[in-house]
């Protein structure tokens, strides 16, 4: 909420990210979260600028562990993060989307990591999760052009889920609806499988879904949805 500057993110900014995501992450009610930019011209239009220009070397290292952290933050809700992209998403902005479950962004969206035009890289995880979402080739593109893309090419490109008209919020809220209809333990099992996962070789990986894919037989939760399914009716999904 910081539409003056377009929500750069300042360390004020990236403190009060962790905090509301510790709160969603410690109530019970929410069965996914979305991450938006107040003023709809800007998601995050990067890091603050004025702010990095000050750092030396081991203090821009420890602000870009600071900025690293948020995605630690947006794991531990333990439930799907949906960001919602109007306008910029640029350099840490950008980072911040990709760090992020899923990304709805509107047809103005723009999608960039021009921190090579300002003599930089990404500090924020840019350089290790655009690549693992859109692959080398499309990533270094992105990071050694610097320039932006529009909505419909990070579509076409993996790094937005979808593309929806009007405002990215009422996608994603519309998406978070989707997901609140599913099983709640199911979907955090889901989370931890894929993020978990893509960190292992595929045999270990294996053996994670195993272990989770055994575990949803435990609960209530599996026994509701099978039932559901067979007697032709929606499942009524109780916990978290």
């Amino acid at each position: 909420n910081r539409p003056d500057k377009l929500n750069a993110l300042d360390r004020a900014t990236i403190a009060a990210l962790k905090a509301e995501l510790a709160a969603a992450a410690d109530d019970p009610a929410p069965r996914a979260v979305v991450l938006a930019g107040a003023g709809g011209k800007a998601f995050a239009a990067g890091a603050d600028i004025a702010e990095m220009a000050r750092l030396g070397p081991a203090e821009a290292e420890a602000y870009s562990r600071e900025g690293q952290a948020l995605a630690q933050a947006i794991d531990a809700v333990g439930r799907p993060v949906i960001a919602a992209v109007d306008g910029y998403a640029l350099g840490g902005g950008c980072e911040l989307a990709l760090m992020c479950h899923l990304r709805v962004a509107s047809a103005k969206a723009r999608f960039g990591q021009p921190e090579t035009k300002l003599g930089l890289i990404p500090g924020f995880g840019g350089t290790q999760r655009l690549a693992r979402l859109v692959g080398e080739g499309r990533a270094l593109e992105l990071l050694l052009v610097g320039a932006p893309i529009d909505a419909a090419r990070a579509f076409e490109i993996g790094l937005a889920n979808r593309v929806v008209e009007g405002g990215a919020l009422d996608g994603a809220l519309a998406l978070a609806d989707e997901i609140a209809a599913v099983g709640p333990e199911a979907a955090r099992a889901c989370l931890r499988a894929v993020r978990e996962g893509l960190r292992l070789p595929l045999g270990a990986g294996l053996e994670l879904e195993a272990r989770l894919f055994g575990q949803t037989f435990a609960g209530d939760e599996m026994r509701e949805g099978t039932a559901a399914f067979m007697e032709k009716r929606p499942p009524r999904f109780a916990g978290r």
